[in-house]
């Protein structure tokens, strides 16, 4: 086990822009000499929101129906946001400890190597299957809106065809956001994103008090007792913004665990107002007949839902970057451990690394997005894949800054972390397996995007 890094030697890194300074000695040199960079408090709080809020918002409605109703869906969400808000809070105590500005950074302050190439790997492929959704996504808002626009053909013109949409747009509102050296660069486009979601949610409320929508069979209780299970996926994709708090935390101009916790309460509590809202009131408006993107109940020839279809995919291209950044930084840390021993040549060589892999991930989600079909299942085995960074990693963080156990609360740190780690190995066992008996029970279907 490696000792934590407390000792202000540790800290001294001056090619890192990104490190933590908040050990003591550090806190009086800032003191001394206040900061002027780094993101204020209101573009933390957009960066967590759009890191959270996304298109899985979508799948609310059709969550609260599987999982037995309103009353038992809320329930859920309550009970694993007690659970989501302290593996943040606790995230961004390790990262203060281990001076880490990521979260494999973090694993290697505590774990060392091992945990540093764990972590990367897991984070890498979770962002980079959440990459591949998004763009999907983007994707299916267009087809919607040119087929109620030009009509069901409008894939046989060359210029309106996914593969041109998707790849045109992409490389015009995607790719030049995706080379930045600091997540804190994208604080102004993640504002027009929260706007976007914003947006989507005061459409579903007032389609359901406005419009003349006959809802199908409305649930009250669940119908197995594991049908509770059918939501934390939806929640926990949902939520999971864990991957990024801790660059977000380090880019913060006052970093103080205070400041965070202000900034990470107003956002989640935006997000639970933003997916509860949807959730009920878009199951309230179809029930039973809802489907998994509740967009595609309404009518595409109205006017403010084809906004709504355009709100969705506009903020689909602000969340992109901030995954791509975090799935880039997990890249780097692999490849740098692997091929270089030398932290001159690593610092030297870094512009060339991060444009190097973010072009070759842009490029890869992008072609398997044009090829992939559906989404369906693939969000349910990523919200399996969010409780590893929601409980587990937290709870292994939590577990290892208890040692050595000379206070009572170095015990209860300890019993909290196994907590983590066991709720979340459950969590992840239950959704994965439903997840993969679903997929084979429902095969993906072939699409016809046009006539």
């Amino acid at each position: 086990m490696h000792r934590l890094l407390n000792d202000e030697d540790s800290v001294i890194n001056s090619g890192n822009e990104l490190l933590l300074t908040t050990v003591a000695s550090s806190n009086i040199e800032d003191e001394q000499t206040p900061r002027t960079s780094g993101s204020g408090r209101l573009s933390a709080i957009f960066l967590i929101i759009n890191a959270a809020l996304g298109a899985g918002l979508l799948n609310f409605p059709q969550a609260f129906d599987q999982a037995g109703g309103i009353v038992t869906a809320i329930i859920v969400q309550a009970v694993l946001l007690f659970w989501i808000v302290g593996a943040l809070l606790i995230l961004a105590h390790c990262a203060d400890a281990t001076c880490a500005r990521t979260l494999q950074d973090a694993l290697e302050g505590l774990y060392g190597r091992p945990g540093l190439i764990a972590c990367s790997v897991a984070v890498a492929l979770y962002c980079f299957g959440t990459c591949v959704t998004f763009l999907i996504i983007i994707g299916d808002q267009f087809d919607r809106v040119l087929s109620s626009v030009h009509g069901v053909d409008f894939c046989h013109y060359w210029y309106m065809n996914r593969s041109f949409t998707v790849a045109v747009t992409s490389c015009a509102f995607i790719l030049p956001l995706c080379y930045s050296k600091r997540i804190d660069f994208l604080k102004y486009v993640s504002s027009l994103g929260v706007v976007a979601v914003l947006y989507i949610v005061a459409l579903i409320v007032y389609q359901k008090c406005m419009g003349n929508f006959v809802p199908g069979p409305i649930k009250t209780s669940p119908t197995n007792w594991t049908d509770v299970f059918l939501v934390v996926p939806v929640i926990c994709f949902g939520y999971q913004c864990h991957v990024s708090v801790i660059p977000i935390y380090a880019c913060l101009r006052e970093r103080t665990m205070a400041n965070f916790a202000l900034c990470s309460s107003v956002a989640i509590f935006v997000c639970v107002a933003a997916y509860s809202l949807t959730g009920i009131f878009g199951y309230l408006t179809f029930g039973s007949f809802v489907t998994s993107d509740v967009l595609e109940s309404y009518s595409g020839s109205n006017a403010i839902v084809l906004i709504g279809i355009v709100a969705i995919a506009i903020k689909t291209y602000t969340t992109y970057p901030i995954l791509l950044f975090c799935g880039r930084e997990a890249v780097s840390n692999l490849w740098t451990n692997l091929l270089y021993s030398n932290e001159s040549d690593v610092a030297i060589r870094e512009p060339r690394r991060r444009v190097a892999i973010a072009t070759v991930w842009f490029i890869l989600t992008l072609v398997l997005a044009l090829v992939s079909p559906d989404i369906g299942s693939v969000i349910n085995i990523l919200g399996s894949l969010a409780a590893i960074f929601i409980f587990v990693f937290p709870g292994l963080c939590l577990m290892q800054s208890a040692f050595p156990l000379h206070l009572n609360k170095d015990k209860l740190k300890l019993v909290a972390g196994i907590l983590f780690i066991l709720l979340g190995t459950f969590i992840f066992g239950v959704v994965f397996v439903q997840a993969i008996i679903h997929f084979y029970e429902n095969p993906i279907p072939s699409i016809k995007l046009c006539v």
